[in-house]
Order: C-alpha cells, then structure tokens, then sequence
C-alpha cells in the first residue's frame, strides 16, 4: 500500500513534538571523538581558550585533564595532558574555571617537576599554596628598566665577549652535540653562593639526559637554588607545549618579589615541533615547514616575559637563555630566524671549532650580544675591550694566511696573539671561572705577556700564575672582587706581579 507525502510529515511532526533532548549544561560537554590526544567534545559553552577541563580517568576513578584550545560554535578541541587511549565516545567532560596554572614558590626550589609543576623526583608532595597561570602578558615598557649588571656565566669567552646582563634575552644556537646544554649548565653552577634562582626546562630530551643534567647539579652543590622542569620525549606533545610556559611562570614568581632568577629553555626547536604536532592534529592550516603560522608567536610571548623591572615594580629580573638546535650549521632556517629575531643576542657554537678542541666552541664572528658592554663590569671593559675585535680579525686572517708563503710582521703579531687568546679561552666542562680570575687571565693575554710562550703552554701558564697570585699576591684578586674596576696602580701591581711569576716559570 502507497503512503501519503501528508502522512509522511504527520509523522515527522509528531516525533518532533515528542522528541526530548537531553539538556546539556553549559559547564559539561560530551566527547564526540577522540584520537592522537586530541578530545572533540560538544558543548561546554563557557569555556575559556587555554582552560584546564577534566576528563575522566582511566579505571579505578580519577581524571585527567585537557586543555581547550579550538573553541568552535558547537563545541571545543582539547588537547589531553595525559593517557587519552581510555576515553570513550560519549564520555562527559567538565570546565574546571581554571585556565591553565602551576604551583610556584619556595617550595619548588630544588625540585623536579612535570609540565603541570606535579613533582617527579619521588620526594614527596609540594607544600605551596600559590598557584600562577602559565601564560601571562608580559610587562609593559613602563615597568621595566634598561639591563645594566652582569649576570656572571663563569665562560671566559662569554663574560668578556659578549656579556649577558639580568633580564636579558641571548640565544645559544648550534648543531646538536657542539656542547649548548654545557654553557647552560656551567651559567647555572657560576650562580653557586649568589643570589640568582635558576629554572632549568627540558623539551623533549631523553630522560636518561635530564637525569644526568639533575646529577650533574647536585653533583655541583647546584640543585640547592635550581628547579628542573621536565618534559620528556616520552610525555605527550601537550606537556611538551606548555613545559617552557610553566617554567617561566615559576622565574616570573621570584621576579615579582624584586629578586633574580635564570631561565634555561632547553629546546625551543623540539617546543615547535611538539606545536606543530599539536596545531596539524587540531586541523590548522599548515604554513612554512608545516609549522602553523603563528610560530613565531608561540616563542615571542615567552620571551618576552623575560625582563628587568623597574625599581618603583622591586626592580627583580628574569633572565631567558634560550637554545636552538640547528642542521647543519643553517641558521637561516625558519625557527632559527624566528628566535633570533625575538632575542638579544646569540652565542653561535660551530660543530667544526668543537672537533678541533676549542670548547666551548663559540663563533666569534657570528655570536653577538645586543646588550654587551653596557652590562659588563668596568674591569672587564678595560681588559677585554679590543679582544672579540681581535679574534674577529685572526680569525679572518687565519683563513687567509694558509694560502700566503710571507706574512708582514703585523700580519705575523695578530696571528701569533690570536692563536695564544684562542687558547687562553679554552675551558674544561663545569669549572667556572671567578671574575677576577678571567681579569687577570684576559689582562696577561691582552696586555703581551703571553706572547713568548708556546701556545702549548699557555693554559698551563694560566693555571699557574692564578695559584702564584693566590698565595703570594692575594690583595690583587680580591681588590678587582670589590672595586670591579682595575686602577693605573693596580694595573702596574698586576703585570709586576706578572713578569716577576714569569722569571721563575719553566
């Protein structure tokens, strides 16, 4: 029997009229989907973008929690912190009202956290009451003040060359294994007895590697004023986002209360790729090298959170030491581009200066600091004034030089007092130097009383005339301590001091 187009919409009009649709309320959604860590969930239409939701957990209760990123018309894509493999369609999902936050404080110093600042070093629980959003607005001009004082690495090279002030922003960029972690590490051990708190942020390192760098630190009396914050290869790509904004939340707490912390991002390369993997699964139109379009953006927020206040704000500073790993020495690369760019200066290590035995293997033609010398100590300016000039020079002169049979004696003196600086600049793995030490080891280079020695025997020379100055001149070292500034007399003393040490070394 035919049926009726008339009677066809009776019944369409009745199941309408009985249709009762579950109401869902604003602060509750349903999955609709989920996979690779991304939850599609309908409704929760207050939620807020960044806003941690709770999940359910896997068996035996619990929750984990995701992070709303793609707010839609119908709904919002989270991205879960955490296991996503038991979560189901229709499961039913929460808004928390919290945007995404960690503990910070006292509490953490000499911890090991997680992204979501959860501690991992199997110490026990955090007792911290105060909790901050890992994303935050960075200070305005208003509040912050120019960078003048040196924050000490205890790398000669560094600290004479380009010199990083409190609150600066220098990039260290390199190929992988041209020793990046190293200079960051010895930065950290250098604040040992001094009033810097420092965050360490592992992206995406094996955590055999974080482990070494936490034993490493502790090894070194360096943990006492450290927090490592550690998102592992293995932690999700979420964990991963958000580990560097997590730990600049925990520098900008000790920043606030006027005092000084160091921040070590280590990497924003593996930050990016863990965005990208994010912004492809969230369905975001892909840009160059597939990295979403607002990559530079991810890592110019953060950044830029990094400052010196003003005194009327506690005058504290935040100081960032971003680390970049490039291929094959590209630093035209698109993430390379984007963080220099953002930052202060680079410390440019080269893969082949570190195969020849000079470490740490910095570039000195090609590193730069943007703040340089205007937070450097007065001693430091006096001896180390014409030294990364020089350096620049025999570098250019040593290329050239392999093809000339005859050199003028001008030609033949720069070649001769760059290779003995080269030299003097090198320096053992987490030995520090003292910065009256690297004056007095800049002032015997600069001022010509290296220049008859053997380049062999120049570190040793060093070495000695520091112990030489320790026992029977100490009144030196410790007047450059306090003055920070080297005085006529006191430069006479010092290369007296020197040439009377020189007579009696064999």
């Amino acid at each position: 029997m035919a049926v009726r187009s008339d009677e066809i919409g009776e019944i369409l009009k009745r199941r309408i009229a009985d249709f009762e649709a579950a109401v869902v309320a604003a602060d509750e959604g349903v999955i609709t989907s989920v996979s690779d860590g991304i939850a599609r969930v309908y409704g929760l239409d207050q939620a807020m973008a960044g806003e941690l939701l709770e999940l359910p957990g896997p068996e035996g209760g619990g929750h984990v929690l995701g992070l709303a990123l793609d707010l839609r018309e119908d709904g919002v894509a989270a991205v879960v912190l955490g296991p996503y493999e038991h979560l189901q369609e229709g499961d039913t999902v929460r808004t928390t009202g919290r945007i995404a936050e960690v503990p910070v404080g006292e509490a953490l110093v000499g911890r090991i956290v997680n992204a979501l600042g959860e501690p991992i070093d199997g110490r026990g629980p955090i007792q911290s009451t105060e909790r901050m959003p890992v994303e935050r607005i960075a200070p305005g001009v208003l509040s912050r003040q120019g960078v003048t004082n040196p924050l000490q690495t205890g790398i000669k090279a560094i600290d004479a060359m380009f010199a990083i002030g409190r609150g600066q922003r220098e990039l260290i960029i390199g190929d992988r294994q041209t020793g990046k972690t190293a200079i960051a590490l010895d930065t950290i051990i250098n604040q040992r007895g001094g009033d810097v708190v420092c965050i360490y942020v592992a992206i995406g390192q094996q955590a055999s590697t974080v482990a070494q760098v936490a034993a490493t630190l502790q090894e070194e009396g360096a943990m006492k004023y450290t927090t490592i914050v550690a998102a592992t290869a293995s932690a999700p790509a979420p964990m991963q986002y958000i580990a560097p904004y997590a730990g600049c939340a925990l520098g900008e707490w000790f920043m606030q209360r006027g005092r000084h912390a160091l921040i070590i991002y280590d990497d924003l390369s593996k930050h990016a790729d863990a965005y990208r993997q994010i912004s492809l699964l969230l369905r975001r139109p892909p840009s160059r090298e597939a990295y979403p379009g607002d990559v530079f953006y991810l890592h110019s927020r953060l950044l830029e959170r990094a400052a010196r206040m003003s005194d009327a704000e506690g005058g504290g500073t935040l100081t960032a030491l971003p680390i970049i790993e490039t291929k094959a020495n590209d630093v035209s690369a698109y993430i390379p581009t984007n963080v220099i760019s953002i930052t202060d200066g680079q410390i440019y290590l080269e893969t082949d200066l570190f195969n020849a035995g000079i470490r740490p293997a910095i570039n000195v033609g090609l590193s730069v600091s943007r703040v340089g010398s205007a937070a450097q100590t007065k001693a430091m300016k006096q001896v180390a004034g014409q030294l990364k000039l020089d350096l620049a020079q025999y570098g250019e002169l040593k290329a050239f030089s392999q093809f000339a049979a005859d050199l003028d004696r001008r030609t033949r003196a720069t070649l001769e007092r760059g290779q003995r600086m080269t030299e003097m600049l090198k320096q053992p793995q987490y030995q520090p130097v003292p910065f009256a030490r690297q004056v007095i080891a800049i002032f015997a280079g600069t001022h010509g009383h290296l220049d008859d020695l053997p380049v062999e025997r120049v570190s040793d020379f060093e070495r000695s005339l520091l112990r030489y100055l320790e026992q029977e001149h100490p009144e030196i070292e410790r007047t450059i301590s306090d003055e920070k500034s080297l005085s006529e007399e006191l430069s006479a003393k010092l290369s007296a001091a020197i040439e009377a040490f020189k007579k009696d070394y064999a």
